[in-house]
């Protein structure tokens, strides 16, 4: 990651999009560091990252083009893992999101849809969900240069027919 300058879009794990402003050598305790200065789109908050941390942390750059059909694929598939212990599959998914990838969040979501519908989501569940769904929008959006509302509107729509023959719940 190395690569990375300036105007550069990646992905903060759990925090989303965001544009690299700067890149700074810094001084701290007698030590320089290469500190980039990463503004976060969603809340405007800006992040300083020291660039030895960033593999660590796990920013990356967005997927491509050709991945979001992937995930689309993934997303369209039956196959979901839910636990039904709500500790434990809140702690899995909590990882997951931590994660960064795409596929992880993607999976998330998949997960929350389908126990949507055979049941109601805890509070805590249901802001997971929606974090899962915004975090995997905005990337696409911005990966296909498609407007937001389109890509969650397929989604949706790729979620609900995967799902399909489950009997009918919350909507995300």
């Amino acid at each position: 990651m190395n690569s990375l300058k300036i105007g550069d879009r990646v992905i903060y794990p759990n925090q989303g999009l965001g544009v690299i402003e700067d890149i700074q050598d810094e001084a701290f305790n007698g030590e320089k560091f290469r500190v980039l200065h990463l503004r976060i789109l969603t809340n405007n908050t800006l992040v300083l990252v020291p660039s030895a941390s960033i593999e660590e942390i796990g920013i990356r750059r967005l997927v491509s083009e050709r991945a979001v059909k992937e995930i689309f694929d993934y997303m369209k598939n039956g196959e979901v893992e839910v636990s039904m212990n709500w500790k434990g599959r809140y702690k899995e998914h909590v990882n997951l999101m931590r994660s960064g990838t795409i596929l992880d969040m993607v999976a998330v979501l998949k997960s929350l849809y389908y126990l949507s519908l055979i049941k109601p989501l805890s509070f805590r569940e249901k802001k997971m969900m929606e974090k899962a769904k915004e975090l995997i929008v905005s990337e696409i959006s911005e990966a296909s240069s498609l407007p937001s509302a389109q890509i969650e509107r397929k989604i949706t729509h790729t979620l609900s027919h995967c799902f399909k023959d489950i009997k009918a719940g919350l909507d995300i």
